[in-house]
């Protein structure tokens, strides 16, 4: 059954705090296999005007993807989870997610489309720090497949 056109627009609350640590950013280039300096030396990431080591482009997806279970959860949605797969990440950054900042996500169903009997969902998330600077938007596209007939 596909999934109500009214969600599209809904936004959820504001994720409590997430503190980037220098460890979460170094342990996130190793397993991406990025070996920029400015990802694990403070003094590389000064050195390109930064104040502290930055986190590669796709770190904010651990935060955002965190932050889209609360659309999937969504029991008035209505997603089977089950049969979600991921399809599609890009982001839109204002500047790059530092060690030391907080940040909260704001997500919101962007779109909703049914296809050959899979529904897809978009979410935007929408990042910022503590003083409520925006960080990154990142965009989310899940695919609940269809349920197979019995």
């Amino acid at each position: 059954m596909a999934l109500d056109q009214s969600f599209v627009g809904r936004s959820y609350p504001p994720t409590s705090s997430y503190e980037v640590g220098r460890e979460k950013i170094r342990e996130f280039a190793e397993a991406v296999g990025d070996a920029n300096a400015a990802y694990t030396d403070p003094e590389a990431a000064k050195a390109l005007g930064h104040a502290d080591v930055i986190a590669p482009p796709t770190f904010a997806f651990a935060i955002t993807f965190r932050a889209a279970e609360d659309v999937v959860a969504d029991p008035q949605l209505g997603l089977d989870y089950s049969r979600v797969v991921h399809r599609d990440q890009r982001f839109a950054y204002t500047r790059p997610v530092r060690a030391g900042d907080r940040l909260t996500v704001v997500s919101t169903i962007e779109s909703i489309k049914s296809l050959a009997g899979n529904d897809v969902v978009e979410v935007r998330g929408e990042v910022h720090d503590e003083t409520g600077e925006h960080v990154v938007t990142a965009w989310t596209k899940l695919v609940a497949r269809a349920a197979e007939e019995a």
